[in-house]
C-alpha cells in the first residue's frame, strides 16, 4: 500500500530546532557582535515563520535596535543566516543532536521492505547533509530515492511545492506515499499535496492541531499515546503499523465514496 515514506527533517528526524538551530542562532548573534538572544519560548513563537532567514527578518520588525532600512535588514539577515548555518554544522558534527527515538529503526524497516525513502524539508541542503552524514554516514544520500530541500523548493511549507516535487520525482500518486511531520506547516503542506501524513509530536509542537492526519503520537519509539491506537504487542511504530493506519484511512475514504448498500 505504501511505496514511499517522505520525511521532514527539523523536529521529525531529530530535535534539531531545540538542540541545534536555536543554539546556532544565539551563537551567531554573539559572533557578529549583536546583543540579541532568543529564548526557548521566543524561538517557539518564531517557528510559525518558515525558514531561518525569514525568522530573522520577522524578528527584526519588532526590534528597535534593528536597522531601519529594509535593505540593511536583508543584509544583516543574510550574514547572520550564513554564520548560523556554519555554527549549526559544527554543533551537529559533535553528535549532540541525536535522531529521535524509533527513527533509525523505521528507516531500516523501509530499506528491508523496499519502501523508498525521501526527504521533504524546507531547511537547506547543507543542513540536511550535516545531520544525516553524522548519523547515516557519508553515503547517506544513496539511501534516499529523493531529496527535496529549500534549495530545490523555494516555496516553503505550508506550500505543497516540496511534496509535489518529490511525488513527481518518484512518479507516485499522493496516496502511494506517506509523510512524516511534526509541525502544522508540514502537515498542511503534505495534505495540500494529497499525501497522507503521520505526526510525531516534537518539543515545540507538543499539542498543535493535526486535523486529517493518519495518526498522531508522541514518538516513533513508543506505542502509548497514539491515536488511533497502536496494535497489541507492538514495541515501537514500525512500518507494519504505518501500513495499517494507511490502509484504515484508505478503507474509510472508500466507504465515504461507496457507502454499504449503495449500488
Amino acid at each position: 500500500m505504501i511505496d514511499s515514506l517522505l520525511w521532514d527533517v527539523d523536529g521529525t528526524l531529530a530535535e534539531t530546532e531545540r538542540d541545534g538551530h536555536l543554539q546556532a542562532f544565539n551563537q551567531a548573534f554573539a559572533a557578529l557582535g549583536l546583543p540579541w538572544r532568543w529564548s526557548d519560548a521566543r524561538y517557539g513563537e518564531l517557528l510559525s515563520v518558515a525558514g531561518g532567514r525569514e525568522r530573522l527578518l520577522h524578528d527584526m520588525q519588532s526590534r528597535p535596535d534593528a536597522p531601519p532600512d529594509p535593505r540593511e535588514r536583508e543584509a544583516v539577515a543574510t550574514r547572520l543566516h550564513r554564520c548560523k548555518n556554519e555554527i549549526y554544522a559544527g554543533i551537529v558534527a559533535t553528535g549532540k543532536v541525536p535522531l529521535r527515538a524509533g527513527v533509525r529503526e523505521l528507516l531500516e524497516d523501509c530499506t528491508r521492505a523496499g519502501v523508498r525513502l525521501g526527504i521533504v524539508t524546507t531547511t537547506s541542503r547543507p543542513n540536511v547533509d550535516a545531520l544525516l552524514e553524522v548519523h547515516l554516514g557519508k553515503g547517506w544520500r544513496s539511501q534516499f530515492a529523493v531529496v527535496v530541500s529549500a534549495d530545490e523548493a523555494p516555496s516553503k511549507k505550508p506550500d505543497p511545492q516540496a511534496y509535489r516535487m518529490a511525488l513527481e520525482a518518484l512518479r507516485l500518486q499522493p496516496h502511494q506515499a506517506a509523510a512524516m511531520e511534526d509541525a502544522p506547516a508540514g502537515v498542511a503542506a503534505a495534505r495540500a499535496a494529497g499525501v497522507p501524513v503521520i505526526v510525531t509530536r516534537s518539543h515545540y509542537f507538543p499539542a498543535s492541531p493535526a486535523e486529517g492526519a493518519l495518526a498522531v503520537g508522541p514518538s516513533l519509539g513508543q506505542t502509548a499515546g497514539w491515536s488511533p491506537a497502536v496494535r497489541a504487542g507492538a514495541r515501537r511504530i514500525d512500518l507494519g503499523q504505518i501500513a495499517l493506519w494507511h490502509a484504515l484511512a484508505a478503507s474509510s475514504a472508500a466507504q465515504r465514496y461507496h457507502p454499504p448498500g449503495l449500488q
